[in-house]
């Protein structure tokens, strides 16, 4: 799918002081993005704290970005978890009509085989109106999704068009873009390694310190899509401290601290999850000012 080319962002969910969701600075988000020229949105992934809303509050995500958005670049939503059945009654009740593709992570602490993964994906894709991108994060999940079973995947199921892939794991990057068929996403999952991704021959990245640079972190996948790797490589050097900072207390703490200083919206995140400390806030702004000197 063309229109998921390039840099996707997985958007936050910003939250006033009470917790409760804040729409407006979702819609000041969701236009910063734009106006920064990313390719897609990805709503309600794990850097949404999707675990932590509830199934009215994910409605109210939806309907805010879909409106805000208007159209104007393609939407990914996130739907997955680790009960395979009660996923795919969810993607068969749920209108996908302003979605260009389901984003689904591999089921998490259940750590299944390779054949439970290939098997949980399989009734997914059957279940799902639209088309279906794999999420492998072992960090997060206990369990890595084989290159082979993605092959599996990608050979038995026609609307399993692409995986985000986030092992951090370069070798394995370059396997699935080795063995899978030429049109099929392989999207890295991860900020360091998005420019690696691409100069391997894959399609772009589902980025997290796109949303909070959004023109510079576009713009070097756009460099590195059109083989101007030394162009994007500055970029990407540029912008790896920032990369370190937003994980350095996890994510999205870090990111929304980033966001709040462009004065976007507040930090606040749900527990488990906790805010980022004053001192990692004091080395965010201290990157930005030296980030936006060097490209002035």
């Amino acid at each position: 799918m063309k229109n998921l080319l390039g840099t996707g962002v997985a958007l936050i969910t910003p939250f006033n002081p009470d917790l409760s969701i804040d729409i407006a600075a979702l819609k000041r988000i969701v236009n910063y993005c734009i106006d920064g020229n990313v390719d897609y949105l990805v709503i309600l992934g794990t850097t949404a704290e999707s675990a932590t809303l509830t199934s009215s509050e994910k409605q109210l995500v939806i309907d805010a970005v879909v409106q805000e958005n208007a159209g104007r670049l393609p939407i990914v939503i996130g739907i997955g978890g680790n009960n395979t059945m009660l996923l795919a009654a969810e993607l068969k009740q749920i209108s996908l009509k302003d979605f260009a593709a389901v984003l689904s992570v591999s089921p998490y602490y259940n750590k299944p085989t390779q054949e439970g993964i290939y098997r949980h994906y399989k009734t997914l894709a059957q279940a799902s109106a639209k088309p279906l991108i794999l999420y492998n994060v072992p960090g997060r999940t206990g369990s890595n999704i084989e290159p082979e079973t993605v092959l599996r995947l990608a050979q038995d199921c026609t609307n399993v068009i692409g995986i985000k892939e986030a092992s951090g794991d370069i070798a394995q990057v370059r396997r699935l873009i080795r063995i899978l068929p030429s049109d099929f996403l392989v999207i890295s999952g991860d900020d360091f390694s998005a420019l690696p991704t691409i100069t391997a021959g894959g399609a772009g990245v589902i980025s997290v310190l796109g949303q909070g640079l959004p023109n510079e972190f576009s713009r070097m996948i756009k460099l590195g899509l059109g083989g101007q790797e030394n162009e994007a490589r500055a970029l990407h050097n540029s912008m790896m401290e920032g990369m370190k900072l937003i994980f350095k207390e996890g994510n999205p703490a870090g990111i929304k601290s980033v966001l709040e200083a462009h004065g976007l919206c507040g930090s606040a995140v749900r527990l488990p999850l906790v805010e980022a400390t004053p001192q990692l806030k004091v080395e965010i702004d201290k990157f930005l000012r030296t980030f936006s000197k060097i490209n002035a």
